[in-house]
């Protein structure tokens, strides 16, 4: 292999990795900037959200302020129009069936819309875990070929002592450190976004349990309270007040 090779290919690695550490400072703050937009999103909307409901739980459940802006947002839209689909008026037992049906189909669109939250926010994860694996084997890649390059001039020049192999070597390895260094930051902000991820599809199941229990108390039905037919629950009632 002709030095002019070995040296291209040292280049090509030491290019690579500047590419890579890029690459991963770009997805490390564009996610930075994600989390933190949407933790803001998700605060303001959470108490505008609470704020409509103690004053009508219906209407805010049934028409969530800027649903979209957020997961948050989403999720309270998911749950309006799964309350809000047609069904058919019912009493008695028939209606207290009904009333757990809608439960089960409220829950399960609520999980749903939690899993394509959970998708959005692991986006750029498996390239930020591909980086921080690939990188050092990258670099010992050029510091390899980099070796074999100072050994190739070494032994093609007039010295032989052990300062003339030292210093070829020596900035054969920098391509070695050189990946590590593009590797430590990736590694430590998957670890951080993953556990993020986490913490946000909990912080959504909580939110889901408290919609869940809203939805409840208006007997899952989303119903205007004047025109409510009988044997359906009031949008200001609870479900136990009306049987009483």
């Amino acid at each position: 292999m002709s030095d002019m090779l070995t040296h291209y290919i040292v280049d090509f690695a030491l290019g690579l990795l500047a590419t890579l550490s890029a690459l991963s400072w770009i997805l490390i703050l564009s996610k930075a900037f994600t989390h933190w937009r949407a933790a803001a999103r998700n605060r303001r909307f959470t108490e505008a959200f609470w704020s409509a409901a103690r004053r009508d739980p219906a209407h805010a459940l049934g028409k969530p302020q800027q649903a979209d802006a957020c997961a948050r947002g989403r999720l309270a839209r998911i749950a309006a129009e799964t309350l809000a689909a047609d069904a058919p008026c019912c009493s008695g037992q028939q209606a207290e069936i009904a009333r757990w049906d809608r439960h089960e189909l409220l829950e399960r669109s609520l999980n749903q819309q939690i899993q394509r939250e959970r998708r959005t926010l692991e986006q750029g994860l498996t390239l930020l875990a591909s980086i921080a694996n690939v990188a050092p084997f990258v670099g010992l890649f050029g510091t390899v070929f980099g070796i074999i390059h100072a050994l190739h001039a070494v032994a093609s020049g007039p010295s032989t002592g052990i300062a003339s192999i030292a210093e070829p070597v020596g900035q054969a390895l920098v391509a070695t450190g050189v990946g590590i260094a593009v590797a430590i930051p990736a590694v430590l902000a998957y670890n951080l976004y993953l556990r993020r991820v986490r913490v946000c599809a909990a912080d959504l199941e909580d939110y889901a349990t408290d919609l869940v229990n809203l939805a409840q108390r208006l007997g899952f039905r989303l119903v205007h309270s004047h025109a409510a037919p009988v044997g359906t629950v009031s949008l200001t009632q609870r479900p136990d007040e009306v049987q009483a």
